[in-house]
This record gives C-alpha cells, sequence and structure tokens, in this order.
C-alpha cells in the first residue's frame, strides 16, 4: 500500500508490515474515538446544572463483567502481539535459495560484494523475485541498514555480523539509508537498490569488471596468511580441519554445542580463545587487527566452500 504518507510496497516483507501498521492504526483510531465520544457524553450529560441523575456509584461491579474485559483486552494484546512476531521473525531466516551478498558498512558509504566478485559502492543491482540474504559487518561505528520501501532495517555492528533479506516486488531504484547516527556525515551515508527484471540482471551482472569471487579469494588468503600451515590436510599441527564445518554442530572444550556459522567462524579468527573446540589446545593466534572484513567474508566464503564440497552446507 502506497500513498502519499508511505513509500511505496516493493518487498513481499512490506505487505505484512503495512497491513499490521494499519491494523493498528485503525484499533488504535477506534479506541481514541470511543474515549474521547465517552469524555464528550459525560461532560454534557453530567454538566453543571444538568437534570441527570446523580447519586451514589455501586460499590461492587459484576465479576462476570471484569472478567470478560480483561479477558478480552488480554487476547488482543496476545493477538497483535503475535501478528507482529511471526512478521519479524520470517526477516530473520532467509530461503536456502537465496542470492548472498556481503555489505560493509563504513563512515560514510556502503560497500557491497556479490558472490560472483562484483563489488558496488552505495549501490546493489538485484533480480526481482529473487531472495537475497545480506550478510553485514561495520568497519568502525554502528550503522543501519535501512529500504523505506522494503520495510526492512537492521543494524550493522563493529566487529560483528548481522543477516536480514528481503524478496523485491518490483522493479525501480529505491532508496537506501542509514538509519543510524553515525557521525557528522550521516545524512549523507545514502545509496540505492536497482531491482532489475532476472535477464536484465544477468546482463548486468556479466559486464561487471570482476576479480576471483570470494571463494577463491579466500583460498589465497587462507595460503597467503598461513592459514593451512594448521588447519591443511597436509598440516602436522594438530588443529580442527574445516572440511564439512560450516552449518556443523561443534563441541568446545567447556562442553557447550554451538553451530559454525559465519557468526562462530568470525569470532573463530578474531577472538580464538572465546570458543575452543573440544580436544585441541587454544594456541591459534588472534587475527584481529590482522584480516580486514573483506578478508574475513572472502576466508568465511572458502571455508563454506569446503562444507558445499562435502554436502554438509546449508
Amino acid at each position: 500500500m502506497s500513498s502519499l504518507f508511505m513509500p511505496p510496497e516493493a518487498s513481499t516483507h512490506a505487505v505484512h508490515v503495512d497491513a499490521i501498521f494499519i491494523g493498528i492504526l485503525i484499533l488504535s483510531a477506534l479506541i481514541t474515538i470511543a474515549v474521547f465520544a465517552l469524555i464528550i457524553v459525560f461532560a454534557v450529560r453530567y454538566r453543571r446544572g444538568s437534570q441527570a441523575k446523580r447519586g451514589k456509584l455501586p460499590e461492587l461491579v459484576s465479576r462476570e463483567f471484569e472478567i470478560g474485559w480483561t479477558t478480552a483486552t488480554l487476547f488482543l494484546f496476545v493477538f497483535l502481539f503475535w501478528w507482529a512476531a511471526a512478521a519479524d521473525l520470517t526477516g530473520l531466516t532467509a530461503p536456502a535459495n537465496a542470492i548472498e551478498i556481503h555489505v560493509v558498512a563504513k563512515q560514510w558509504m556502503w560497500k557491497t560484494q556479490h558472490a560472483s566478485g562484483a563489488r558496488e559502492i552505495n549501490a546493489l543491482h538485484v533480480p526481482i523475485g529473487k531472495p537475497v540474504r545480506l550478510i553485514m559487518t561495520s568497519q568502525d561505528v554502528i550503522h543501519s541498514f535501512f529500504v523505506p520501501a522494503f520495510r526492512i532495517k537492521q543494524d550493522v555492528l563493529p566487529d560483528r555480523q548481522t543477516e536480514t533479506w528481503f524478496q523485491a516486488t518490483k522493479t525501480g531504484v529505491f532508496p537506501l539509508l542509514c538509519a543510524e547516527f553515525c557521525g557528522t556525515d550521516h545524512s549523507m551515508m545514502r545509496g540505492r537498490i536497482v531491482v532489475m527484471r532476472p535477464e536484465d540482471y544477468a546482463k548486468w551482472l556479466t559486464v561487471q569488471p570482476q576479480g576471483d569471487d570470494l571463494a577463491h579469494q579466500g583460498a589465497q588468503l587462507f595460503v597467503s596468511r598461513g592459514c593451512s600451515g594448521c588447519h591443511a590436510e597436509a598440516s602436522k599441527v594438530h588443529a580442527p580441519k574445516l572440511e564439512g564445518l560450516y552449518g556443523r554442530s561443534v563441541q568446545l572444550a567447556d562442553g557447550r554445542h554451538v553451530t559454525a556459522d559465519e557468526a562462530y567462524i568470525r569470532d573463530s579468527m578474531l577472538q580464538p580463545k572465546k570458543d575452543v573446540t573440544a580436544g585441541y589446545e587454544p594456541i591459534m593466534p588472534s587475527y584481529a587487527g590482522l584480516l580486514d572484513d573483506g578478508e574475513i567474508d572472502s576466508l568465511t566464503a572458502y571455508i563454506r566452500s569446503l562444507a558445499t564440497s562435502t554436502g554438509d552446507a546449508r
């Protein structure tokens, strides 16, 4: 639903968000009208000098009446909570066939990279009708990835990865904003989402200057940064092997189990002593300050490709 007061609906998520907004707005308006109507009625009926009957208020109110309106209010609250929470929860997990795009925020720009290696600054080209999964991090302060037409807003944090996803339903160019005050040029941190027909997107992608894709870049970093010295199959160092790791449950030295997702892999590089795998010594050095966010994304993509080759990727 688009109007003079709202941006156009341009994603599947936007339809649900607008329905909730309109529903709560109408309910709030009805309650407000009822309250003000009662105020006016009582103000007129019981004004000074009126002949309205006045007397002692009843000491007791019907128990059934109390239970009835309390229960009705409770069920209304539970319904609204369920309705809004259900819409929000759908934005947490992207479909398995989603296009994966990495986003890095910094003062004051958005940098995006497609799985093919194509890079953009303050722009993101996507096909209509295809789910797009965004894996995001910040190089400096907290930013917030906000696309009004898609009704999505996700904080982008330093030293952490956050995710969101969308599926565009309209072609066109839609504003991308930062919704978190991030410094003096916060208002200038703008970009655009370009939604294209699938055939046009495929043509656009083929003419982009591309280097190696993320997994190939990660494979090169895996060797140049010395990771292969411990984690390669032929290594003599007692370190966890990475083949088939991504998406698997990992038992830690303290007895906990965690899933080897993007956040776990990132923490393993930057805070290796945080989650030590059971059966291994905490000998891995921290790569904090040695790897930038782009290199971490590339190494993560490489580790994911190792899982894919063994059939363990999600």
